[in-house]
């Protein structure tokens, strides 16, 4: 799929994304009647088009496939005239196999010449890997340690002087008492752990009451998060009883770490003599676990160690036109320099199937991806479900009209690299390159699939906006329009709105957002999402999420 977009602007009143589109976005709300130049032709807006949203550049029968991006992204349910609106009332989802423009083995690097001697600042670990970030994890076995978790999270906050929520905690006393009411301790100046990027905690509704393949899966992603490069090590708080045991994590956390470099922790509450006693225990292990990893310092790593994780959430009818194929280039060129990146959301990927298949290195991998592919498929009929269902409503009211239109436009963020490898869920990336990684379309469900499977920074694109973040791996946000960076400008981390003003070209934001990501990288900059502290974690429940 070509990263730059085939099209004549015009006066940037609408744009054909590819030559073969029957359809145009509109880049403003253009009224009923309006010109619009197609290559010399002159349509006439038959209606009013909101910005983001498609019409039809010619008539089309009831049957009739939708075009976009030069793939099929619908079938019309009843005619449409030219320069009419593409809607959920007469247009309908459609995978309609085309002609992928792909082709195995003919992949162009991007010029990549000034990065070729670039670096970042990372952790460097035991077994060759190198984090961005360096943090000490504290992980529930199971749903009934949630309390506990929390417990440790304040007093942790507390005793370093880094509550995160601090100022609105102010916020809060001073509207209950008044600007002369009482205010929280203020924090220290200086941090005790300055090496250290913090402590985090994770909490989660599974571990029992399940089946045996959800613990099994919980304790395959746990261990991927403990086994983390960002993570210097983890302390485990454990029920006892229930399903998902120490000894299953132990074991998959050896096979992640087969020669137990990682310092972990188990806590089991039923052998405990008391609550106070657990508590006590877990904190002495967070404690003396900050202490040893901030003897870890920064120091220079190649491009060739970061691993980008690429997620989409809360788009837009412009996420696939500039954010999207933004990330995409970013990626390549991250590729093009030994590095590697994943692609999740399988759901998102439906109608472009062809596409990856083309670009897989061989046919075991294009067949790994197809199998994968269908049996989601399955998993989502069996509870009554399918990929179609996918598009959510504010993606349809801002132009996203089917889930292959949203598909064709979220595929844009793996950009044209080979398919080096495709993962099933919570597998860890083996080969570098570009990975394409089972997960759902949940946000942060695939965020946390991401970041289990190795990703040591993630790009996040958004249209309408979401804070989305993550415990262990910094999230960046990329916005697809200027008007949401503005307005939501303590959430996002980069605008893509330039490209789509025509001001920009994606090649010229492509070596700024790299540069930004080389020095999230090295901690020089901090997302949005961190100092937020926005740290979602949600495992998958196979079967259930599209």
């Amino acid at each position: 799929m070509p990263q730059t977009i085939a099209s004549d602007r015009g006066q940037l009143a609408s744009l054909r994304v590819h030559a073969d589109d029957n359809v145009r976005v509109a880049l403003k709300d253009l009224p009923a009647g309006s010109e619009i130049d197609d290559g010399g032709r002159v349509l006439h807006l038959t209606e009013a088009i909101r910005h983001k949203h498609k019409f039809a550049m010619h008539d089309l029968a009831e049957g009739d496939t939708v075009i976009m991006y030069g793939v099929t992204v619908g079938r019309a349910t009843r005619p449409i005239g030219a320069g009419a609106a593409i809607t959920t009332a007469n247009t309908e989802h459609s995978t309609a196999t085309t002609q992928p423009q792909a082709r195995r083995g003919k992949w162009r690097a991007p010029d990549v010449t000034a990065f070729r001697n670039a670096s970042f600042d990372g952790y460097h670990r035991p077994n060759g890997q190198v984090g961005t970030e360096n943090v000490w994890l504290v992980v529930p076995l199971v749903f009934c340690e949630n309390r506990n978790i929390e417990v440790l999270r304040q007093c942790v906050a507390d005793a370093l002087g880094e509550d995160p929520y601090y100022d609105y905690k102010r916020m809060a006393r001073e509207l209950l008492h008044g600007v002369a009411g009482t205010a929280p301790p203020e924090p220290p100046g200086e941090r005790l752990f300055p090496n250290v990027d913090g402590v985090r905690f994770l909490t989660h509704t599974l571990g029992c009451g399940g089946t045996d393949d959800d613990a099994e899966a919980l304790c395959r992603l746990l261990a991927g998060y403990i086994c983390h490069p960002n993570v210097a090590g983890a302390t485990v708080l454990s029920l006892g009883c229930q399903k998902a045991q120490i000894d299953m994590l132990k074991a998959a956390v050896a096979d992640r770490d087969p020669g137990g470099l990682r310092p972990v922790h188990y806590l089991e509450q039923q052998a405990s003599l008391s609550e106070s006693a657990l508590i006590r225990e877990a904190l002495t292990t967070i404690f003396d676990g900050l202490a040893e990893a901030n003897r870890v310092e920064r120091t220079p790593a190649p491009l060739s160690a970061l691993t980008l994780g690429v997620e989409c959430g809360g788009s837009d009818g412009f996420s696939g036109l500039s954010a999207n194929p933004l990330v995409g280039a970013v990626v390549d060129r991250l590729v093009a320099l030994g590095g590697s990146g994943i692609l999740s959301e399988f759901p998102e990927l439906c109608g472009v199937e062809h596409e990856l298949i083309a670009r897989c290195r061989d046919d075991a991998v294009a067949r790994r991806f197809s199998e994968l592919m269908d049996a989601y498929q399955r998993h989502a009929a069996r509870v009554g479900a399918d990929f179609s269902m996918n598009p959510s409503p504010g993606n349809i009211r801002d132009g996203l009209i089917t889930d292959a239109m949203k598909s064709a436009g979220a595929a844009k963020k793996g950009g044209d690299s080979p398919v080096e490898d495709v993962l099933d869920y919570t597998e860890p990336l083996t080969r570098t390159g570009l990975n394409l990684l089972c997960s759902p379309g949940n946000d942060v469900e695939s965020t946390t699939a991401l970041a289990g499977s190795g990703a040591n920074l993630i790009l996040f694109t958004t249209g309408l906006g979401t804070p989305t973040g993550n415990p262990i791996t910094p999230v960046l946000k990329i916005s697809s329009n200027s008007e949401l960076a503005s307005r939501m400008s303590d959430v996002i981390d980069f605008d893509a709105g330039p490209i789509i003003r025509g001001e920009r070209s994606i090649a010229d934001l492509a070596e700024q957002l790299l540069t930004l990501c080389i020095d999230t990288a090295s901690g020089r900059y901090r997302p949005r999402a961190v100092e937020l502290a926005q740290y979602d974690f949600i495992p998958w429940k196979r079967g259930v999420s599209l």
